[in-house]
């Protein structure tokens, strides 16, 4: 069965510009076309569709795609290679999450920092007394009621 660039977009949910910007940067060497020009996609495509399109949301630049893709379509030759990339790029990935996790933990302290803010009418509860500098212990304050808590948004939304 052959599909075109409109069902293989909505059956992979991804947009028709993204799949024209793949074939465009050649990351889609195995897709043949018709007569017309128009391209026809394979159910094994899908594949390789799937593999491009996890690699650019996590972040892999095009060139490197293609390259991965050149590799894949080399055969078994290169399969030793394609796991080796796939193995840095986990850990790539492993270390943006890794990153994206603490900047989500410090987004949600400031989130409790200042819902306790508004729940007190004042910023101040966080001040060392008589100053307007924020209190050493503040974060340790927060720390310690996130370890009592079963959701972190109880401790962290307005209501």
């Amino acid at each position: 069965m052959e599909y075109l660039i409109g069902d293989v977009a909505k059956k992979m949910n991804i947009n028709s510009s993204a799949i024209r910007f793949y074939d465009k940067e050649g990351l889609l060497p195995f897709v043949k076309r018709d007569e017309a020009g128009r391209r026809k996609f394979k159910q094994q495509d899908m594949n390789f569709l799937e593999v491009i399109d996890c690699l650019k949301k996590s972040g892999v630049p095009v060139k490197d795609i293609a390259h991965f893709i050149r590799l894949c379509m080399e055969g078994d030759t290169t399969l030793r290679e394609r796991y080796d990339y796939l193995d840095n790029e986990e850990t790539n990935l492993e270390e943006k999450i890794a990153d994206l996790n603490d900047k989500l933990a410090f987004l949600r302290f400031k989130k409790w920092y200042y819902k306790t803010s508004v729940e007190a009418g004042t910023e101040k509860i966080h001040f060392v007394p008589g100053q307007n500098l924020v209190a050493p212990d503040t974060k340790a304050k927060y720390q310690a009621e996130l370890e009592k808590t079963d959701n972190i948004h109880d401790l962290i939304d307005l209501n």
